[in-house]
């Protein structure tokens, strides 16, 4: 039996399957019957579960008696290696869920998910792919423009941070100045006024930033 995002279990259901796991016995939902079960048990979680343990949100018992054989999986991001083996697995699963034609990436949606970090790991990887076969083209092809607002968002960031280490001075302090001005109207509701004096600059100043860098409200609202 798998059991995935143990480490969410309640306390009390925590108990009972420690039963069942020392003794084999289990009584089913309005039965009065115990019976007897034989089977090994796989549990996955993403959380620290010995941590747990000493902040008393998961049973010691139940941790040590479960964490026979831990086996410990490395985030998506410190394994980017597997995205592409990841991504043509879960096409052909799409596929046949969809009765469509595995879809394939372009070149640039390739180096998006590349760069991308994955907070969420293969579960997010996997509902960008879903999303992604969805919007495809007739060409079958992926292309950036049918991945998610979030994953272009993140990963521009990522490309800025990059960008003040490497390359130009100019370049990287005009790629700083636009994330900081496009962050700025999306957090202050695109009140120029207010950013501008944030920013100790003026308000004409500020549009004409706006205007060099292309900043497009519509734009930014659909990404937040």
């Amino acid at each position: 039996i798998f059991m995935d995002e143990i480490g969410e279990m309640p306390l009390g259901t925590q108990a009972r399957l420690l039963r069942v796991l020392e003794t084999g016995e289990f009584i089913r939902v309005g039965s009065s019957k115990v019976q007897k079960t034989d089977v090994r048990v796989i549990a996955a979680t993403n959380r620290e579960l010995l941590e747990f343990t000493q902040k008393g949100r998961f049973r010691e018992d139940l941790y040590y008696r479960l964490s026979t054989v831990p086996i410990r999986v490395p985030s998506l991001r410190d394994r980017k290696e597997d995205i592409l083996l990841l991504f043509r697995k879960f096409v052909v699963d799409f596929a046949e869920r969809y009765k469509t034609t595995p879809v394939q990436l372009d070149e640039e949606a390739k180096q998006l998910l590349l760069t991308h970090q994955w907070p969420g790991n293969v579960r997010e990887l996997q509902n960008e792919i879903e999303r992604a076969c969805v919007l495809a083209g007739d060409d079958g092809k992926i292309s950036h423009e049918a991945l998610s607002p979030k994953i272009l968002e993140i990963t521009e960031k990522v490309k800025v941070q990059g960008a003040r280490l490497h390359g130009k001075l100019k370049d990287a302090l005009e790629d700083l100045e636009r994330e900081m001005i496009k962050e700025g109207l999306r957090r202050t509701g695109w009140n120029k006024s207010k950013l501008a004096k944030e920013l100790g600059i003026s308000r004409a100043g500020l549009i004409m930033k706006v205007e060099k860098y292309e900043l497009d409200k519509r734009k930014l609202a659909r990404i937040s």
